[in-house]
């Protein structure tokens, strides 16, 4: 018996950010922003090379949950300029219009992430455009650690610095970028992508354990209920996005000197046709209402 798994029509990148990886690796047909597709099951009576009862067919997706809202204050880690904006923004605006308190930390400045411009400068573009990116979704608190683009390290050194402004923000909720080795259709993620993401996941659990990194001299936090991982390929609950499609879409278009430097050609700059196509893909799981998924972990 084999199984695999069939792509879906919408994109998501292998990599976000970094010039040359993500980008010009694939047609948007390969990836899927909203999970998974179905698998299709092969083999059975009447595949030579097995003998067991399975039969090829399909096996549905499951619908998503809607995401639980007991929560008032959220903290967004991610890696990178424009990581959140390829997708959660959505989520994070109709967050923001309801009255939660949403928080950005980016743990880079992403000076690697256009080729045609030089470190230095790009870390100062990009975080200005970040700024004016949160802002159109409601976020007010961005603030920026000094990792270096490309070359994330997990360990303790990054799980302290999330574990101190977890303890500071106080958040009930934390949103994080996929930290899984692939993103939905099986293409490679980011060393970045990775390391950020299961570092925050483990920085919940630091924060509120008041005998690791007692020398941030700030009180334990363990009041943290869940963390949503966007971009997940094991995506179990969405969020309706119909009335936040166009502040989404705004928000990624103000990374403006990214997306011009992924050239006029690159299905990635498209912001509209890509958050658009997402949203209405994860929305067949999810009554038909655009939306954007995430993985659920609970604490």
């Amino acid at each position: 018996m084999e199984i695999t798994w069939e792509r879906a029509n919408a994109g998501y990148p292998g990599d976000l950010d970094g010039p040359g990886d993500g980008p010009d690796r694939a047609d948007p047909a390969d990836w899927s922003l909203s999970a998974l597709a179905s698998p299709v099951v092969t083999g059975g009576p009447d595949d030579p090379e097995e003998g067991d009862a399975m039969t090829s067919a399909p096996i549905p997706a499951a619908d998503f949950q809607a995401f639980p809202g007991d929560w008032e204050r959220a903290l967004a880690i991610v890696a990178h300029p424009d990581d959140l904006e390829y997708g959660a923004a959505g989520a994070i605006a109709a967050w923001t219009a309801a009255g939660k308190d949403i928080a950005y930390l980016l743990v880079t400045r992403g000076e690697a992430g256009i080729d045609g411009m030089a470190p230095e400068k790009a870390a100062q573009v990009r975080e200005a455009e970040q700024r004016a990116s949160a802002a159109i979704v409601g976020v007010e608190s961005v603030e920026f650690l000094n990792h270096r683009d490309g070359l994330i390290e997990y360990g303790p050194t990054l799980r302290r610095d999330l574990a101190a402004a977890i303890r500071r923000h106080r958040p009930h909720l934390v949103i994080t970028l996929n930290h899984h080795d692939t993103w939905p259709g099986a293409h490679w993620n980011s060393p970045d992508h990775r390391h950020t993401g299961r570092a925050v996941l483990d920085a919940i659990l630091d924060a509120g354990n008041r005998h690791v990194f007692t020398d941030l001299g700030l009180e334990p936090w363990s009041g943290v209920r869940y963390a949503a991982v966007a971009g997940s390929p094991y995506a179990t609950h969405a969020v309706d996005v119909t009335e936040t499609l166009d502040t989404a879409v705004a928000s990624l278009e103000a990374h403006r000197a990214y997306l011009d430097g992924l050239g006029p050609d690159n299905w990635m700059a498209n912001a509209r046709t890509m958050l658009t196509s997402a949203a209405e893909e994860t929305g067949q799981r999810f009554g038909g209402r655009s939306a954007v998924a995430f993985e659920l972990l609970r604490y």
